[in-house]
């Protein structure tokens, strides 16, 4: 990253102050925020740690010395299989691999790191001797981000290299933020002893439903994620109403009510939750309507806040709240059917997951997303 000194920034201040005023003060906010952004995604704390995966110990020794004078941490491997371990054990944050490898081809390899989701998002730089429109499209079909030929140009692989890590720094900050809302969630619950775990059984639960329902991948990972953050609305209502012992009265039950928008209000700005604000704003509807914030009826819930709603529900009757006590799982059972008989829940996913409570209980129920 380039370095600013004292007297070049004096000097750009200078120059734009010769702009239009109104024009000259926009430019320097962009500066501004410039460089606040370029300081926060292109000097992460210790060095950017790439993974080279080449047979030939010369063309590793090439691209060490294009990255010479980069800050960069060079890690080799010779075989997918060392490689592979090496990923399994160490934080990377970028691949170079080539096209043809022993043990198993370039583009096979990339296919098998966008698979595993601990490996996705790393970016892969795939770089190949061997010319062709075929060979490009093949390699980028596979997951690889960028593709080089070879006889390689310092400048142009320095470039890439340095797009790839700051998208990537982007990403992770991304997944940092995503991160934050969990342990706010999580610290809601913390607060009180009688919701101990309600997430973790939560997911689980949701989850499991899923699973037999037959949801796709994306909805299992949106049931987990709003197995944790369905309540993280609950951060902004009061103690006093939160931990109340007893019921509420009207006024309060008002407020307490706002905590699926409020809710649905602090994820809403994070893209990668998208398919999970659904479950957030409405898992307190009513198969009759009669629910809130919305009023939704019947299949205009979204499934997944139903299935999510089905768990909440068993779980919150099977344990200790301020205002009653923990129902066995027989009493639980029995009151979402007469819930059910109200008109208030999915008169088909009350019964399924009764079977799958029961399935779970005797370990016949995975309870992570496979």
């Amino acid at each position: 990253m380039a370095v600013i000194t004292d007297s070049d920034e004096s000097l750009i201040k200078t120059r734009l102050a010769l702009s239009e005023p109104a024009e000259a003060t926009e430019r320097m906010r962009s500066l501004e925020l410039s460089l606040s952004f370029d300081d926060l995604v292109e000097d992460p704390e210790g060095q950017p740690t790439i993974l080279v995966v080449d047979e030939l110990e010369l063309n590793r020794r090439l691209l060490r010395g294009i990255l010479k004078a980069s800050d960069y941490r060079i890690v080799e491997a010779g075989r997918p299989s060392e490689a592979l371990e090496i990923l399994r054990r160490e934080k990377i944050d970028l691949v170079i691999v080539d096209l043809v490898m022993p043990e198993l081809s370039g583009p096979d390899f990339c296919r098998q790191l966008k698979s595993n989701r601990r490996t996705q998002l790393i970016p892969i730089l795939m770089m190949t001797s061997v010319q062709g429109v075929e060979t490009e499209v093949a390699g980028i079909s596979s997951g690889a981000d960028e593709f080089l030929i070879k006889p390689l140009h310092p400048t142009v692989v320095r470039a890439r290299i340095r797009s790839m890590l700051r998208n990537k720094a982007i990403v992770d900050s991304l997944e940092e933020a995503e991160n934050i809302l969990f342990t706010l969630a999580q610290s809601v619950e913390q607060r009180d002893r009688c919701t101990g775990q309600h997430c973790q059984r939560l997911a689980a639960y949701s989850v499991a439903l899923g699973k037999t329902l037959g949801v796709s991948r994306s909805e299992l990972l949106a049931l987990y994620r709003g197995g944790f953050l369905h309540d993280i609305g609950k951060i902004g209502i009061p103690d006093a109403i939160l931990f109340k012992k007893g019921y509420l009265n009207d006024e309060e039950w008002f407020v307490m009510r706002s905590h699926t928008t409020k809710g649905e209000e602090i994820c809403k700005p994070m893209k990668s939750l998208a398919a999970v604000l659904p479950i957030i704003r409405n898992h307190h509807e009513r198969w009759d309507g009669t629910g809130y914030p919305d009023g939704l009826a019947g299949e205009r819930i979204p499934l997944l806040a139903r299935i999510l709603q089905t768990a909440d529900i068993y779980d919150a009757l099977t344990t200790e709240r301020p205002y009653k006590r923990a129902f066995t799982h027989s009493e639980a059972i029995r009151m979402m059917e007469e819930e059910v008989e109200r008109g208030w829940r999915d008169p088909e996913l009350t019964p399924l997951f009764t079977e799958i409570v029961r399935g779970m209980e005797a370990g016949g129920v995975s309870l992570t997303v496979g």
